[in-house]
C-alpha cells in the first residue's frame, strides 16, 4: 500500500517543525537590578520651632535643620548613584545579550 504524497509532505513538514523547536534558544535572563539603600528611602525629617520660641530655640532648630538637609542630600546622592550604577549594569547586560555582528564570511 502506497502512502499518498500529501501525507509524506505533512510528515516532512511536521519533522521540520519539531527540529526547529529543538534548536530554539532558552528564554532570555532578566536584567540585573540593584536595591535602593535604606538610607535613601527614608523621608527627611526637619525640626520645627516650639510654640513659644526663643532666640536659643531658633538657633538650635536652625542648626538641626542644616544637619538634616545635609543628611537628606547625602541620601539623595546615594539613591542617584545606585540608579546610575543599575543603568550601567543594564546597558552592559543588553550589550551582552545582543548577538555579535560578523563580517560577510560565515566563520
Amino acid at each position: 500500500m502506497r502512502t499518498p504524497l500529501s501525507r509524506l509532505i505533512s510528515l516532512i513538514a511536521f519533522a521540520g517543525l519539531i527540529a526547529g523547536c529543538a534548536t530554539s534558544s532558552p528564554p532570555p535572563a532578566l536584567p540585573p537590578r540593584l536595591s535602593i539603600p535604606e538610607a535613601a528611602s527614608k523621608p527627611c525629617l526637619l525640626d520645627l520651632l516650639p510654640e513659644n520660641a526663643t532666640q536659643a530655640d531658633l538657633e538650635a532648630v536652625y542648626n538641626a535643620r542644616g544637619a538634616a538637609v545635609l543628611n537628606c542630600d547625602g541620601a539623595r546622592q546615594l539613591a542617584l548613584e545606585t540608579l546610575l550604577a543599575e543603568r550601567r549594569l543594564v546597558d552592559a547586560w543588553i550589550e551582552l545579550q545582543q548577538p555579535k555582528r560578523r563580517g560577510w564570511w560565515p566563520f
